[in-house]
């Protein structure tokens, strides 16, 4: 397993990314509540600390992580057994990676765009193929806009920024539930930028015949 620039950014004491879920997590809440008799199976690709399946799990998910990064994942871990809930993870480089068993979830923040163009359509195939009827995607990347300086904590050579709607296109077949695109301010490594990002959610439709 290849090593990531993430595994020294996690190793402090301190979260990389904080705590709090990412903006996309309580919309996942809106769409599918988890009651008593169902527990909503979701993965989240690229969890690094464990902000977002920490949260998932609060709220009565059944929840994997995966993410390159070992120190990130054992953070993970340690943050769930300080939260009371249990999560399960996966040390795995997404550019390999394949989905089995069923997902009513699929979740991702700015990670898919470490997938080479080549292999974008073959991966979001996987995960659609393992997304349970009526499931959805929630999913964030980081689209490239020249008039935006890269991120002084940009990982040189492996980020392959996404094009505006690009991500729409692998889920023509889908129903859109949500899409935007938007420039905003991060502060990630203690220096003050700016990304532009589209944020989508989209339902696997299951026609009536």
């Amino acid at each position: 397993m290849k090593k990531t620039p993430y595994d020294q950014r996690y190793a402090g004491e301190d979260f990389y990314w904080g705590k709090e879920p990412s903006s996309m997590a309580p919309r996942v809440l809106e769409a599918l509540t988890p009651s008593a008799s169902f527990r909503p199976r979701l993965i989240d690709i690229g969890c690094g600390e464990g902000r977002d399946i920490v949260y998932f799990a609060r709220h009565g998910f059944e929840v994997v992580g995966l993410d390159l990064s070992a120190v990130g994942l054992d953070k993970a871990r340690q943050y769930a057994t300080e939260a009371g809930v249990e999560i399960e993870t996966v040390h795995a480089d997404i550019t390999d990676f394949e989905l089995e068993g069923s997902y009513d979830v699929v979740f991702s923040t700015g990670t898919l765009q470490f997938l080479p163009v080549e292999k974008r359509q073959q991966c979001v195939e996987n995960y659609k193929a393992c997304t349970s009827p009526n499931g959805m995607h929630v999913i964030s990347v980081l689209v490239d806009k020249p008039f935006l300086p890269e991120a002084p904590d940009a990982d040189p050579g492996e980020k392959h920024l996404f094009t505006s709607g690009e991500l729409l296109s692998y889920y023509w077949d889908w129903e859109t539930v949500y899409f935007v695109e938007e420039i905003f301010d991060c502060n990630s490594g203690g220096v003050p930028h700016k990304h532009c990002i589209n944020r989508m959610i989209a339902r696997r439709y299951l026609h009536n015949k």
